[in-house]
């Protein structure tokens, strides 16, 4: 593993992109510091103790890193992005004008998609930062005197809109941030930065979970529930690594025609590798994402209908359970369906003189395609409500911290792999440029001594 990991720094593009990453990467985790104008982060995190594990406190500050937390300029994380990127892909798919833009005007179309996205996570940060201000307003801590987390000295309209400024405006730094790290960086920049908020807070979360260990019952956890703990996550890690690695290998046949005299047609035989799991964690992200709008709606109104759907959304309750389910599998068929195109693959395959044994050239292999990935995609879609599940039931029975949940572990070995699987790419691409500038040098070694 070491080896490994020292052949990345071999390779020069690859040791500056790291670096590049590491250095973006630390400005997000020093912005975590910097608190929202008007605020007391020691008050904030008197009334998150307060609450118990799983709410939307937990959810929320698990996604931004730590920030909500601190109430920092970050506190929004890199969710209106990722509401926005949601948004806009089913915008794309029902409205046709989007649709042709995407796929006839080429990367000129993309870029034009990629700023709708960037202006619709602006007016979402606005949105959620208003309905944040309200919320913080509203909070409080009781202990031998009231403790505010806002000041009632402060004008409220003055908070609402400094605190609408700063936390649109970090949010959309932290969407520089990560767009800058998928360009000139490795890996993907949004997903590297919802993983580096989660793998920050696993000490934190080791040290709660030892505390509760040593109060023994009166902590909730036993040595023996430890040990199951740590059975069920090398088990889950194994399961995420499996399937985030697995592959259906469809047999294509080739036939060329033999040059020479003796004539004829070879039958050539090759393996169409289609990846299980198409959408990686991106279903749970947008499942995530899309259920804190209901706890953004409850800064806005104290009315009782409101605060029913709050509570039917509250993190731990059948409601959320099911609907959290129904958006994963959603998801996980509308990403699947975006990034897979089999038409395309079979007009492809035809060109290059490939068949799929057993099926014909044309809507035959279509057909086909799209029965196989439908049934890779429903076995996907299980795997990712099973892992995203997890965390339910982990507070419910061993009341652990919620970084210890499925959808933590799969972000976390998910993005790992990917961002491993690019690198391990770049030294192969290193490897190659070596020998072919060897191979450029040896050839006109020789050259030099014909000529002489």
């Amino acid at each position: 593993m070491l080896t490994r990991f020292l052949e990345y720094f071999k390779v020069r593009e690859l040791r500056v992109r790291i670096f590049i990453t590491i250095a973006l990467l630390a400005a997000y985790r020093f912005g975590i510091y910097i608190t929202t104008p008007g605020t007391n982060r020691h008050v904030m995190e008197k009334v998150l103790q307060e609450q118990s594990q799983g709410t939307f406190f937990g959810m929320f500050n698990l996604f931004s890193g730590g920030a909500f937390k601190n109430l920092s300029i970050f506190a929004l994380g890199i969710m209106p992005y990722i509401s926005a990127s949601i948004i806009i892909s089913l915008l794309v798919v029902v409205i046709k004008p989007l649709e042709r833009m995407q796929k006839e005007e080429g990367e000129q179309g993309r870029q034009k998609i990629t700023q709708y996205t960037r202006y619709g996570a602006v007016l979402l940060s606005v949105v959620q930062s208003i309905g944040i201000s309200y919320y913080l307003e509203s909070l409080k801590y009781y202990g031998e005197t009231i403790q505010y987390v806002v000041s009632p000295d402060i004008d409220k309209w003055v908070f609402r809109f400094t605190t609408m400024v700063t936390l649109t405006g970090g949010a959309v730094l932290l969407m520089w941030l990560g767009e800058k790290i998928t360009e000139f960086g490795v890996g993907n920049g949004i997903s590297l930065i919802i993983f580096a908020g989660i793998i920050v807070n696993l000490p934190d979360a080791i040290i709660q979970t030892v505390v509760k260990v040593r109060q023994g019952k009166e902590g909730g956890l036993e040595p023996f529930d430890v040990i199951t703990l740590l059975v069920i996550m090398a088990v889950v890690i194994s399961f995420i690594v499996f399937f985030e690695t697995a592959y259906r290998k469809l047999k294509v046949q080739y036939s060329k025609q033999r040059v020479g005299d003796a004539g004829g047609v070879i039958q050539e035989s090759s393996v169409l590798p289609l990846k299980v799991n198409v959408s990686g964690v991106i279903p749970p992200i947008f499942a995530s994402s899309l259920l804190m709008f209901p706890a953004t709606l409850a800064g806005f109104s104290h009315n009782n209908i409101v605060g029913k759907i709050v509570a039917f959304f509250q993190f731990g309750t059948w409601g959320y359970d099911i609907t959290y389910i129904v958006l994963i599998v959603f998801f996980t068929y509308f990403y699947t369906a975006i990034q897979f195109n089999s038409k395309d693959m079979a007009e492809n395959l035809q060109k290059s003189g490939g068949a799929i044994p057993g099926a014909r050239p044309g809507e035959e292999t279509i057909s086909y395609l799209d029965a196989v990935v439908n049934r890779l995609t429903f076995a996907a879609a299980i795997y990712l409500v099973a892992v995203s599940l997890l965390p339910a039931i982990l507070i419910k029975y061993y009341e652990v911290p919620f970084y210890f949940g499925g959808t933590s572990l799969l972000i976390v070995v998910g993005v790992a792999l990917d961002t491993i699987n690019q690198m391990d790419s770049y030294v192969i691409s290193g490897q190659y440029d070596s020998l072919s500038s060897n191979d450029s040098s040896t050839s006109k070694i020789r050259s030099r001594r014909y000529e002489g």
